[in-house]
């Protein structure tokens, strides 16, 4: 064993610090004034640079040239060293990093003196017998810990031992089940006392192990550690002090979600069942579009199952079209596309070695090789041995994007579902190309799934540059939100999952993945119970990815309609979704822009309430919107809490409540709970039925404005990469609540020719009705009566049941414009 107990000495090359132990030596560097990264090795020297994580460095990296303008170099902050009596310390301008002589262990302290991390001294840096590294790190009473990519159980991971490894975990169990498909060793590190948020990522694929106060010893107090299979330790130290800044400035290094197509927040509909038909399995899925629309559900795209591929012997050929199913697969993508319904193929990277292709990919070196490099590595996968698509490699890669475009994208297919791609190669010695570092996949495999996506990104970009791309990715490692949304897997048909699936998706928020869903209703297992299928469709309503799919295990297929008695909250809820298409829309340009999740846990936007930092099951859907589904069975009540620091409007029986408190509300299998935050802003788009083919001309926006608040409304095409060159437009909404009234400034930003027509305005008026409503500085009428309010083109209405008003006008086309809403009291009475 290996450890670092004392400082021999420091080398400051003012771009990094070089720090000698008796055990290991680190390179420091000063990112920016947020980041502060520590290398460590036991070797001689560092390891090669090279990260498939990282979109920010100060250093060359061997994977510059692949990552080109995705990638920012900046210049580090340069160094100075201060000399203590039992210590040095350098400061980035925010944080102190004091680095103690004997005991050796870093320190890192913020700008009001606080110790936001601190490592365990005599125990940093550990190097044990089997070659695997630790760094243990020193923790509080009160710390909370949140993020570790896609994990199961709580949002809080206090006293949790959890496996960084890409597994295909089919039939998992949220509660319980880790690891899982994707592996992001990055956390945030939260104390509520101190009121300060800090993260570390450490930056290594190869497998690890977090464990957050599971093990302890009476020697050592309270500790966690991070253990990886060897390599260097590489960790970046994350400041805050906030979560959101924390998730902020995380994702300035590993890189902000991809901004994909707008109706990838449609409904997509998905069942292993129709690949499986014996033939026209193309009729089948066209027959469950039609069946959408006659129940009057929403639709606008389908995942298509990997049975599309079967050869005559059942086996799963990737770019193979089982013609018997799907005669013309042109035609069917056609047809699809007229009805506005997305196609989205299921692809793997393993190919069978009966693959009509594998002979192909081997003669253009595209495969993982064994460990001495001299032959195609082989291990069990779907159907048989098989070959692996080595995504580290240029051949590999370009032989990929060669078959994608011939049997896919020539069909106009612009959506990519990356399935089956955890890599469990089990040889960690089989090689990889590593951009020509020839390094062993036991060090890279989770890249490969981020990579696969990155192959598909540029896949569809340089066949059909016109389209953005929309990809679908099961396993990733950090940095995949950069090309795709993601989905948790198969996972089980359950109570249990239903509710747990819940902090999974808070976490992956947590860790820079906004954009992420898991399969309504349970892949694996029987036909969920009609409650249970409700309440699950209620619940994914709200997560980014929205898909009912199912391989169920007792011939049955779950779709929309499975319950004709039960249809309409089924489809009640989907439409209630659609209705939510701007307010995701916006959501998903601040995830691209500044990183903030999508769904989002209470303690993201209220860490102040000490009584939010556990919770787990209730959630905002962005900042406006409190969500808390009834997830248990046979509930007619449901206990709520409001987080402490806001006033929250129940959008269903219009009543007010002052945050700080539990309330209890009857419940129905009709109810989702929702509650409108005090100045929130939620724009909707009511009637909308299709995201490809209805523009959305008619937009309401629900206004909370006993307080001040902020939106930015955000719109483009929806399909095209114009946005990247300045094509969209950014309206900037302000709330501003004064003594006798409320205005509401709208400013807007961008070249993008909006496709609204009306704009209605729904405010809260909880006390008293407005005695004027001017836009723009001209008074619009006032309508005492519902029903000529209803065809009006302008004008205001007030309802004394919901205690709103509403004002209607049409769109305007200016830049800057103001609505303001005058509360003065009328006197009726006195002269």
């Amino acid at each position: 064993m290996k450890t670092s107990t004392k400082v021999l000495e420091i080398n400051n090359q003012n771009d990094f610090l070089d720090v000698i132990t008796n055990g290991a030596r680190f390179r420091i560097y000063l990112l920016d004034e947020n980041i502060i990264r520590i290398k460590g090795t036991f070797a001689d020297d560092f390891a090669p640079e090279q990260s498939y994580a990282l979109v920010k460095t100060a250093w060359a990296d061997a994977t510059d040239e692949l990552f080109g303008d995705e990638r920012q170099r900046v210049s580090p902050i340069s160094i100075t060293v201060t000399e203590l009596a039992d210590h040095y310390c350098v400061t980035n301008g925010k944080y102190v990093l004091n680095i103690f002589k004997e005991p050796f262990y870093f320190e890192i302290v913020d700008e009001n003196g606080r110790v936001v991390h601190q490592d365990l001294p005599n125990r940093a840096f550990v190097k044990d017998d089997f070659g695997r590294e630790y760094h243990y790190s020193r923790m509080g009473d009160t710390n909370k810990f949140y993020g570790f990519g896609e994990k199961s159980g709580k949002l809080n991971k206090f006293k949790r031992r959890m496996r960084m490894h890409n597994t295909d975990s089919l039939g998992w169990n949220a509660q319980k089940s880790d690891p899982l498909y994707k592996m992001i060793p990055f956390y945030i590190d939260f104390d509520p006392a101190k009121q300060v948020a800090s993260g570390l990522f450490y930056n290594t694929a190869r497998d690890s192990v977090f464990d957050m106060d599971c093990e302890h010893s009476n020697y050592w107090l309270q500790y966690s550690y991070f253990q990886c299979d060897g390599g260097d330790l590489d960790v970046f130290f994350i400041g805050g002090p906030t979560i959101k800044k924390v998730v902020e400035h995380y994702t300035d290094l590993t890189g902000k979600s991809a901004m994909v197509p707008m109706a990838s927040f449609g409904y997509m509909g998905s069942t292993m069942f129709y690949t499986e038909l014996a033939e026209h399995a193309d009729d089948a899925i066209i027959d469950f579009v039609e069946t959408c629309k006659q129940n009057d559900i929403p639709c606008d795209g389908f995942f298509l199952s990997s049975g599309y591929t079967s050869g005559k012997d059942g086996k799963r050929y990737v770019f193979n079209w089982n013609k018997k199913r799907f005669p013309d697969p042109q035609k069917f993508v056609a047809e699809l596309k007229a009805r506005g319904v997305l196609l989205a193929p299921n692809i793997k990277p393993g190919m069978l070695t009966t693959h009509p292709l594998a002979k192909n990919f081997q003669q253009k070196a595209a495969y993982v090789k064994t460990a001495d490099g001299q032959a195609s590595q082989t291990d069990q996968f779907w159907g048989g041995s098989a070959y692996f698509v080595d995504f580290t490699s240029a051949d590999g890669r370009a032989a990929w994007k060669t078959e994608m475009k011939k049997a896919l994208i020539s069909l106009g297919i612009t959506s990519i579902w990356n399935d089956n791609n955890e890599y469990e190669i089990n040889d960690n010695q089989a090689q990889v190309d590593a951009e020509g570092l020839h390094r062993t996949i036991g060090e890279v495999k989770p890249v490969m799934s981020t990579m696969m996506a990155k192959a598909a990104q540029e896949a569809i970009n340089e066949a059909a540059p016109d389209q953005r791309p929309y990809l679908i990715n099961r396993a990733g490692f950090a940095g995949i939100q950069r090309y795709a949304q993601t989905w948790a897997g198969d996972n089980y048909t359950s109570w249990t999952n239903l509710k747990y699936n819940i902090p999974t998706i808070l976490g992956m928020g947590l860790s820079g993945v906004a954009n992420q869903g898991c399969d309504i209703g349970g892949f694996d297992g029987p036909l969920p119970e009609p409650e249970l299928f409700v309440r699950w469709v209620q619940n994914g309503i709200f997560q980014p990815r929205f898909s009912i799919h199912s391989c169920n295990t007792d011939n049955t297929v779950t779709e929309p309609w499975t319950y004709p008695a039960y249809t309409h909250y089924v489809r009640d809820a989907i439409k209630l979704r659609y209705s939510l298409i701007p307010y995701f829309y916006a959501l998903l340009d601040e995830a691209a822009t500044v990183g903030s999740p999508i769904m989002r846990p209470l303690v993201y936007e209220f860490q102040e309430d000490p009584q939010v930092a556990e919770e787990s099951f209730e959630f905002m859907l962005g900042p406006a919107l409190l969500v808390a589904n009834v997830v248990e069975p046979q509930q007619t009540t449901k206990a709520i809490y409001l987080p402490k620091g806001a006033r929250w409007f129940d959008l269903h029986t219009h009543q007010y409540y002052d945050g700080g408190q539990t309330i209890t509300v009857p419940v129905d299998l009709s109810s989702i709970p929702m509650f409108l935050r005090s100045g929130g802003i939620l724009p909707t788009s009511p009637g909308l039925h299709n995201i490809h083919n209805e523009p959305v001309e008619k937009l309401r926006i629900l206004v909370e404005p006993s307080e001040a608040g902020k939106f930015t409304l955000y719109e483009d095409d929806g399909i095209s990469n114009d946005y990247q060159t300045g094509d969209l437009l950014r309206t900037h909404i302000q709330v501003t609540p004064g003594s006798q009234g409320v205005t509401l400034d709208f400013q807007r930003e961008g070249s993008y020719a909006t496709k609204v027509k009306e704009l209605e305005l729904v405010v809260g008026c909880p006390t008293v009705a407005p005695v004027a409503v001017m836009i723009a500085g001209n008074e619009v009428p006032r309508y005492l009566n519902a029903a000529r309010f209803a065809t009006a083109v302008e004008g205001w209405y007030y309802s004394g049941e919901t205690k709103q008003t509403t004002i209607r006008f049409a769109n305007p086309d200016a830049v800057k414009f103001s609505v303001a809403i005058n509360f003065s009291v009328k006197d009726l009475i006195s002269i």
